[in-house]
């Protein structure tokens, strides 16, 4: 799986958080402890990161994502009851009009959960 021991370690500092903080806290709250974990596992992340979206090879907007590990993987944070179908399509989309080609989506919910998404750029049908 592409970035596979990257997004291990993502996947264990959301769970190391989740089991720290628990459920309850607003998204800005996981998404600083999450920051956190993600840099004590040596990995090179950012914050609220603006990233240009494409359509036909245009720039036609920005974007904020979350967080940005390695300058390869998109990390979306909800703190919603359960994820949905159109949070696990917010983050495809992203994935689809950006040159990211992994992102998971967590949700810091009463239960924890958690999704991967991959698109490789060789499918998307426009050339970021």
């Amino acid at each position: 799986m592409k970035y596979e021991d990257i997004t291990e370690k993502i996947i264990k500092a959301f769970y190391t958080v989740y089991n720290t903080l628990g459920y309850g806290f607003l998204e800005k709250v996981y998404e600083r402890a999450i920051m956190i974990e993600l840099k004590k596992l040596g990995l090179n992340c950012m914050s609220q990161v603006q990233i240009k979206v494409f359509y036909a090879n245009q720039i036609i907007g920005d974007y904020v994502a979350d967080i940005i590990v390695e300058n390869k993987i998109l990390v979306e944070l909800k703190a919603i009851q359960h994820l949905s179908k159109q949070d696990e399509a917010q983050l495809l989309n992203y994935l689809t009009a950006t040159k990211y080609e992994v992102g998971l989506l967590f949700n810091f919910g009463k239960e924890p959960e958690f999704k991967r998404k991959i698109f490789d750029n060789e499918y998307k049908k426009y050339k970021l």
